[in-house]
């Protein structure tokens, strides 16, 4: 089969481009012929598809930000690089993944009217909020632009700018939801979470498709998973909407050591305790070692997380997980099981289980064993396959 993915970065940025790079190593395993279509960037990948990429859009200066908003519009290079490519490789199927902004669903339509099977996974929220994330003003979960997208302009979600919002505005009025199930024939939505969210916005159910992400699970394995030190960790950016700052609040009181992994804009401005270590941005090597050792890994989130592959890879390392009741976050944890829930932004009830954590004796040999059996790329394909074709 010829499959063509496209995905708006082609390097290792976020996880839906890891998603990409690992989905596309997984076909082509599979005996698939792919190809990659994605904006051109410093960091892009070398690919022999690369001639095909648009060239890059950013918000340096007026005059970008004026070709970034007619790109989100489907205009500009993207629509003739796309056919281009399409002539070229003639794919039976195009799956979508971030696309919106750099470089539009444009190239949804231009697949579907070339009679290829169109199956979109979704990352994050941007057909339901303009934002992208569900937060109002970055702040707290909000649905309203589920069904009426002028509150982004009300509220002035995108920066607190009128300007940015009026942009975020007419993007989604113009790849609105009938133009988009138009041409799509499969929607993935990684949590069961999702699924129901995009119904609730309106969008067909016999198009969604709920398929839990996978990783490459020989990065997990190890010797043996019994091996703990005496300590939690955190795993991710450091960013308000994922917790940190009631995380932090909470384990300076307890008498827990607590080691926190990645950067972001908090990074400074968390208090320094002696409980508390802040190792910064680590690569998977480390990681490993840091979260394949803990006691448990804490996700304090404060957003509607799809289905966050830190909680996969910590799973997959036979490390249990504390996860909080909101998104795709709770679907993923077996209560005593391979880990617990609390009530999101709760700082006393995340209190009371992380010390219920500690308390808690955890099968990790079983724990990892399940998850890789469950995330692993060869189940993943089985149940994606029938969506391809």
């Amino acid at each position: 089969m010829r499959i063509l993915l496209c995905n708006k970065f082609y390097y290792r940025r976020g996880g839906d481009c890891n998603y990409t790079l690992a989905l596309e190593e997984l076909l082509r395993r599979h005996g698939h012929e792919v190809a990659v279509f994605a904006m051109d960037h410093p960091d892009t990948l070398d690919t022999p598809w690369r001639r095909y990429f648009p060239s890059e859009v950013n918000l340096d200066s007026s005059k970008s930000k004026l070709r970034f908003f007619a790109r989100s519009l489907g205009f500009g290079e993207t629509a003739s690089r796309f056919n281009a490519l399409l002539d070229d490789f003639k794919p039976e199927v195009v799956h979508l993944n971030n696309i919106h902004s750099q470089l539009s669903p444009v190239i949804a339509e231009l697949a579907h009217r070339r009679g290829c099977r169109v199956v979109w996974t979704l990352h994050d929220y941007k057909l339901l909020c303009p934002r992208y994330d569900c937060l109002r003003r970055g702040e707290s979960p909000c649905e309203l632009c589920f069904n009426a997208k002028k509150n982004v302009l009300k509220h002035r979600c995108m920066k607190n700018s009128l300007p940015g919002s009026v942009m975020a505005y007419l993007e989604a009025g113009k790849w609105n939801r009938e133009r988009l199930e138009a041409c799509t024939d499969a929607f993935i939505c990684p949590s069961a979470f999702m699924e129901t969210k995009m119904v609730q916005g309106g969008f067909e159910r016999q198009k969604m498709h709920h398929l839990c992400n996978f990783i490459d699970i020989d990065k997990c394995k190890k010797e043996r998973y019994d091996v703990r030190g005496e300590y939690y960790c955190y795993v991710g950016r450091l960013s308000s909407e994922k917790g940190l700052e009631t995380l932090v609040s909470v384990a300076r009181n307890l008498p827990y050591r607590l080691v926190i992994v990645g950067d972001g804009p908090l990074k400074d401005s968390l208090p320094k305790e002696a409980n508390i270590e802040y190792v910064g941005r680590k690569d998977w090597p480390e990681i490993k070692d840091i979260a394949g050792k803990a006691r448990f890994m804490v996700i304090p989130s404060e957003w509607y997380e799809n289905n966050p592959l830190s909680v996969i890879e910590s799973l997959c390392l036979g490390t249990p997980v504390l996860g909080a009741r909101i998104g795709g976050i709770p679907e993923l944890i077996e209560e005593g099981r391979n880990g617990l829930v609390f009530e999101s932004g709760n700082r006393e009830d995340l209190a009371d289980r992380i010390s219920a954590m500690f308390d808690s004796a955890f099968d990790y040999t079983g724990i990892a064993a399940d998850a890789q059996a469950r995330f692993s790329g060869e189940t993943y394909y089985d149940n994606l396959m029938t969506l391809l074709q």
